[in-house]
């Protein structure tokens, strides 16, 4: 029997559905930065990774142009990616606290990282028809893991708002009026499933201490209480 999240793997990877998406993260892979610049670049879209029966799925907006663009899997290789797995470390979803290659070792705990976008957008902005065109690919993980799924983690407020949308039309009962965004947002979605939200550990975020570590570290602790 072939496995579905290895045929969705394919699927995501041989995407060429975007036009300026698929340029775009093409041309990164060429120039490279200059840090990088002996290294192959991915230059795919980027598959989610982690546990198969994971029960815990966290949510992103698109791949880093010189992180998972570079590297190939989500959150590795980058400032970003740096903040989640160490978090995630201590949490006990991850078993090293970094994440620099595919072959590095990392291993994921009960958890599935993943994103709305699977390519490395301009400017970090995908536009909403290219949001809409790879939506299936995460409808696809969330079909996947519902039946054991207890808790969703969104980075970001586009993230929380695409999931809400994404969930809404598999009958998921969401509050009217839609909540709203915010770090350490939480919502019961059913008697088994919560939604919390984080912002993104972005250098933008970071770097000017509107996330903190402490505050990081605290959605991870409220997401593992959800996992009992």
């Amino acid at each position: 029997m072939t496995d579905p999240l290895e045929g969705l793997r394919e699927q995501v990877i041989r995407c060429r559905a975007c036009p300026r998406l698929t340029r775009w993260r093409e041309k990164v892979a060429r120039e490279k930065r200059a840090a990088f610049r002996d290294e192959t670049y991915w230059g795919r879209p980027v598959p989610g990774f982690g546990d198969p029966e994971a029960r815990l799925l966290i949510v992103g907006l698109a791949p880093a142009a010189h992180g998972a663009n570079r590297t190939g899997r989500m959150f590795t290789g980058d400032r970003s990616g740096d903040w989640l797995f160490r978090a995630l470390h201590r949490a006990g979803f991850a078993n090293q606290p970094h994440a620099v290659t595919p072959d590095d070792g990392l291993r994921l705990r009960d958890a599935w990282v993943t994103a709305s976008v699977r390519c490395a957008p301009p400017g970090n902005r995908p536009s909403p028809d290219e949001r809409k065109r790879c939506r299936p690919f995460l409808e696809t993980e969330l079909d996947h893991f519902m039946p054991r799924l207890r808790c969703l983690v969104a980075l970001g407020g586009f993230s929380w708002s695409h999931l809400l949308r994404i969930l809404q039309a598999r009958g998921v009962s969401v509050p009217v009026p839609r909540p709203a965004f915010g770090h350490g947002a939480e919502v019961a979605l059913t008697d088994e499933l919560v939604l919390l939200a984080s912002y993104h550990p972005s250098q933008q975020n970071t770097f000017t201490g509107r996330l903190t570590e402490e505050g990081f570290d605290a959605v991870w602790r409220r997401a593992r209480e959800i996992l009992g």
